[in-house]
This record gives C-alpha cells, structure tokens and sequence, in this order.
C-alpha cells in the first residue's frame, strides 16, 4: 500500500496548468490503470514508464496502480507526464523519497531506456512554475528554452537516473542556461529597393506606428521586395514581448528555436492555406499563422488569392489582438497582435493601369478578383499605397544615395519611444478614449478630415485610423500637434481604397 503526489504542468492554449499526478499502489493482480482523460500519447507512458524503471534497475511493484491526473475534466496530452508518473510509482513504493515532491514539478518523455527526451510547452509551464514559487525540473535537451524565463528555478536531467539520484541527495542537478549562441538577425537591407520613394515613405509610417499596410501594383514593382524589409527597421522587442512570443513558437509544431529569441517573428503563409491553418484550430487546438505572428509581421502576398473564408478570419483578430478557438469538446485562446502587411496585383494578369497597357482583363474579371477583399476588412487596413512601376533610369542610381535600413529603423525608434511614453503603446492599439485625448484636432485640421471623409466616403472608423496614422507621422517629425499636412498624408495613405480597390 502507497500513495504519492508530484506536480507537472499540462498545456490549454497558451496556458499551463499545474497538473496533480496522484499514484497509488494497492492490494490486487498487477495492473495499472491510468485516469484523468488521458489522450494516447499519455495513455502509451505505461509502457515507456514501465521499460524505463526496469531498465534504469528499479524495481516494478507487483500491486495494482492507479494513476490520476487531476483535474480530472482536463485532458491531457503529450509525453510530458511520463516523468512525474514514474517518480510517483517510485515514490509510492518507497524507492525515492519525497521531501522534495511539494516545491517542485517535473516534465519530461522516457525513452525506453531511462533516458529523458524534450517536449513541447516548457516555456509556458516555467512561467507558471516561477509564478508558483516551485523548481521546474526538464529534460536537458528543453534546458536553453526553461532558462529563458527570469526569475525562477530550472533544473534539467538528462536520465531519470540522474533526477533520483538528486531526490536521494547524492547528486546535484545542473541550472538551466541560456544558449548564448545567439544568430544575429540578416534582415534585407532597404537600400537594396531602389526608387519607390512613397512606398518606403508608407514603409517607414507603417513601422513607427505599428499600422496595417496594404501594396497594390503590378508584378516586379517591388512590393514583396518592401515587405521583407520591414523587419530590419522595426523596435527591438521588449523582454515580455518576447517571451510571449516565444511562449507561443514553444507549443506550436515546429517548438521553439530559442537561439531565434528577441526577433521578432515573419510569418509568410502561402495563399493555398485553410482558414483553420491561418487562425489556428484542431481537435486539440493549436495556434495559427495570426497567433504565431504575435509581436511580430503576417505578410499575406496575392492577397485576393486567399480563400475569402481565411481572409475573413482576420477581421477580429486585428480588433481585439486575440482570437478565440472553440471546439466541442474544449476552447482555447491565443494572442494575436500581429502588424498585417499585404500586397496584391490590380487585377489577374497584374497589368491594369500599368503604363505598358498590356492588361486584357475584362471589368467583370476585375471587379470579381478585387471584390474577394472584403470591405470592412480593406476597412481596419490603416494605410494602402500603389506601388508603381519605377523608371527605369532608377538602373543606374548609384547605390551610396540611397538610405539603409538603420537610418530609418533610428527614426522609427525615436518615434515609437514617445508613443511608449504618452501612451504605452503604438499609435494603431489607440482605443477611442485615447484617440480623443492624444489625437485631438480643431480648426483647420478638423475641417479637412471631415471634408476627406465626405468625398471619400470614409467610415467613422476609417477617420479614427486616418487620425491614428496622422499622429505618427507627427511623431517622426517630433511634432507636439497634428498639423494640416500630417493630417494631408495620411488621407493619401487612404485614398486607394476608393480609387483602386473599392467598387
């Protein structure tokens, strides 16, 4: 007869859970039972627990086992859980004591052989770990990922060996560390863009106030080109940025490439993607494209090429900076404040309006490829520019004229460091009452936003995001007040949707 309890962590969206693994050995034939709604990764770790004692020379206790992972409506999944178990079999047949069970929680996959493998989540439950005052004992191999969170105790094994030998007291654990092997970011340089002055004046307006930009032209001019280039002449991330993006990369397929940490993440899916891979979903869910561009840049390229269902799946998110997935048997909630950058072609062939004249559309060809952008999604797209074909004397513009990514990435720091200060946040997260206080205008100002906004057509919301773009731009001339020609700028950063786009 025994019982025991150790701590793990299970994984709900972003969330980590504290996880109770309850063992208790009983009178009876030898079997083991596993409860708690346990998926098949977790209901395989009888066997991997089992092969693992016995090949690491414990005994196997010749009773029946009942193992309990509370809370019992949570289901659980993953091979996580394969340590905590075997340490409460061992700990209920008193091979391990348990002195040490109630101030730490242990993750870990058992080999067959005893060895400890990496699992996925662990950032997100040493989070939880730290906040709960306990030691996270991993896998050596989730060791660089564990000690990216400050502030807490992180311990890492490679056997479970090495993890009882540190229960009996005779063996310490390592701490986990960083891997201070760091790849310094390559962003695209944007002095390989010649020409297209406008745009990369959009560029640069979409940068320091962390707006939506949307490319329209013909193919070749440059758009991808731009698109690539905006990570290099972002803000660095702040520390809770970063591990809140890293948090999300930690529980996605792929797992966390922690040497990646501090960049802020590009995420370019392919226009055959499904709705539930852009949103993210499954029957266990998992964060999309949106999610996994949290703090970062989605970039849609061929924008009307997407399905019309994904497209719509962005609406939401790009109000509220989460989105929500729910299923029948479970919901989960991920972050999703993502800076959307897109670029299209005017029509099919991409030649509509272009100076060559080599378009051989038809209007309803048109009007069908331009109406799969719906307009109130055009509607939360702060600022949209046509890129056009440049000159070709631009050929020969020598290279050392042409302004690099640092210069520019100078000013949109500096711009971005007195959003931080007045607000606490870029100009495009304003909400309305922050809008009214920071974005006030009157007079002349006033006048010539409701006079673009009667002859363009504008929505209420629409004006707010003209008023929100027209205050970076004050910001990057170190303005104190909106004047008339911050104001002028960013009503030709909306003037596409009309003259272009919108039918």
């Amino acid at each position: 007869m025994g019982l025991s309890l150790v701590h793990s962590r299970g994984c709900v969206g972003i969330e980590s859970p504290l996880i109770t693994v309850e063992v208790h050995l009983s009178g009876g034939l030898p079997v083991m039972h596993l409860v708690g709604l346990p998926e098949t990764a977790v209901r395989e770790s009888k066997d991997r627990v089992r092969a693992a004692l016995l090949n690491s020379r414990f005994d196997w206790p010749p009773s029946r086992i009942t193992i309990s992972l509370a809370p019992a409506e949570l289901p659980k999944e993953g091979g996580g859980f394969d340590l905590p178990i075997a340490l409460g079999i061992l700990a209920a047949s008193k091979q391990v004591p348990t002195t040490s069970f109630a101030d730490c929680e242990f993750l870990g996959e058992l080999s067959l052989n005893g060895d400890l493998r990496a699992v996925r989540g662990v950032l997100p439950a040493a989070i939880r770990a730290r906040d709960s005052n306990r030691v996270l004992v991993v896998p050596t191999a989730n060791a660089a990922e564990a000690a990216l969170v400050k502030g807490g105790k992180q311990l890492h094994a490679g056997s479970l060996l090495e993890v009882t030998e540190w229960l009996h007291g005779r063996k310490q654990l390592a701490e986990c560390e960083p891997d201070m092997t760091h790849i310094p970011p390559a962003h695209p340089d944007l002095r390989d863009v010649i020409g297209l002055a406008g745009a990369k004046r959009a560029l640069e307006v979409a940068a320091a106030g962390c707006h939506n930009l949307l490319m329209l032209g013909p193919p070749g001019t440059g758009k991808t080109l731009l698109a690539t280039r905006l990570a290099g002449i972002l803000p660095p991330m702040t520390e809770q940025e970063a591990l809140e993006a890293a948090a999300l990369a930690s529980i996605s397929q792929a797992g966390l490439e922690h040497r990646n940490w501090g960049l802020r993440p590009f995420r370019s899916p392919h226009h055959s993607c499904s709705n539930i891979a852009l949103a993210g979903g499954g029957s266990r869910p998992r964060p999309g494209e949106i999610s996994l561009a949290h703090n970062g840049i989605l970039f849609l390229d061929e924008l009307p090429e997407f399905s019309r269902h994904a497209l719509e799946v962005l609406r939401e998110p790009l109000e509220s900076g989460r989105i929500v997935i729910s299923r029948a048997a479970r919901q989960a909630a991920f972050p999703a404040r993502f800076q959307l950058i897109t670029a299209m072609n005017p029509c099919p062939c991409g030649m509509a309006g272009d100076q060559s004249g080599r378009c051989n559309c038809s209007a309803e060809q048109i009007q069908r490829y331009r109406s799969k952008i719906s307009g109130p999604l055009l509607d939360r797209i702060d600022i949209q520019v046509e890129v056009v074909r440049p000159d070709k004397s631009i050929l020969s513009e020598p290279a050392d004229n042409i302004e690099n990514s640092e210069a520019v990435r100078k000013r949109v720091i500096k711009s971005r460091a007195r959003q931080i200060a007045r607000a606490g946040k870029p100009n495009a997260l304003l909400d309305n009452a922050e809008l009214s206080s920071y974005c006030h205008v009157e007079g002349e100002q006033l006048a010539l936003l409701e006079m673009a906004a009667e002859q363009l057509f504008l929505s209420p919301r629409a004006c707010h995001r003209i008023l929100k773009v027209s205050r970076t731009i004050a910001d990057l001339d170190q303005a104190e007040e909106i004047a008339c020609e911050h104001i002028s700028e960013a009503i030709a950063f909306r003037r596409l949707q009309i003259s272009q786009i919108g039918t």
